[in-house]
């Protein structure tokens, strides 16, 4: 008998969870050039307070996508290694599950870069939080949208020759409405902008919902041909 869906999507995310704790690519790389990218960003701006306040859930944003990029690719050249991603199809595995799989490991990934990305602006930008519950559940939304993208789009070039630039050059447009909606309920939650902060939760929300709609339906193509 087959094992549940589910369980199945566990074997495959806690594979590439030990494979990352083994290896600490997100601590020791992606991390430190996410934070060097807020960096650069203040050097920008010229330090200016006022500048830095009214961008910081921009620029949290944006450099939570530069680290999505950099996971995704990572998750499946982990995969285009030595046939790994014909030898999860012919274990019996179901296309969805590999793919859910993937994309719950990356999202947990992104939490973690997240979290250091929050702190970073904090201390850098010397922000304040006004509601915290707002940042985390659009931080949330947001990051699981990213971590679907990714993975969709990670399955769709990998082995590519071309896939360091085609990765980045389909998944940023796509993102483009979670940034657009995370960046307006950050300012809410930063207190930069006196916006409805939670309906633009509730449209990260919707976001979310059409890209597990997508994915639902595109794993079982994108993994057959890939």
């Amino acid at each position: 008998m087959a094992p549940p869906m589910w369980r199945e999507i566990w074997l495959v995310c806690r594979k590439d969870m030990v494979i990352e704790w083994r290896a600490r690519v997100t601590l020791v790389q992606i991390v430190p050039t996410v934070l060097l990218v807020l960096v650069v960003f203040a050097f920008a701006l010229d330090a200016n307070p006022s500048l830095l306040g009214a961008g910081a859930g921009g620029l949290f944003w944006v450099a939570v996508l530069f680290g999505a990029v950099l996971g995704a690719k990572r998750s499946f050249d982990i995969e285009a290694e030595g046939g790994n991603l014909d030898a999860l199809r012919l274990g019996g595995l179901v296309p969805a599950a590999i793919l859910w799989g993937k994309a719950a490991a990356l999202a947990l990934q992104l939490v973690v870069v997240g979290v250091f990305t929050a702190a970073g602006l904090l201390v850098l930008y010397s922000v304040t939080v006004h509601d915290w519950l707002l940042m985390v559940v659009a931080g949330l939304c947001g990051m699981a949208a990213f971590a679907i993208c990714g993975t969709l789009y990670g399955a769709m070039t990998v082995g590519l020759r071309s896939a360091d630039t085609l990765l980045p050059l389909l998944l940023i447009p796509v993102a483009a409405p979670v940034l657009l909606a995370g960046t307006r309920a950050f300012d809410v939650a930063l207190g930069t902008s006196a916006d409805q902060g939670w309906s633009w939760t509730a449209l990260l929300a919707v976001v979310l919902v059409t890209y597990i709609a997508v994915g639902w339906a595109a794993a079982g193509p994108l993994l057959e041909d890939a």
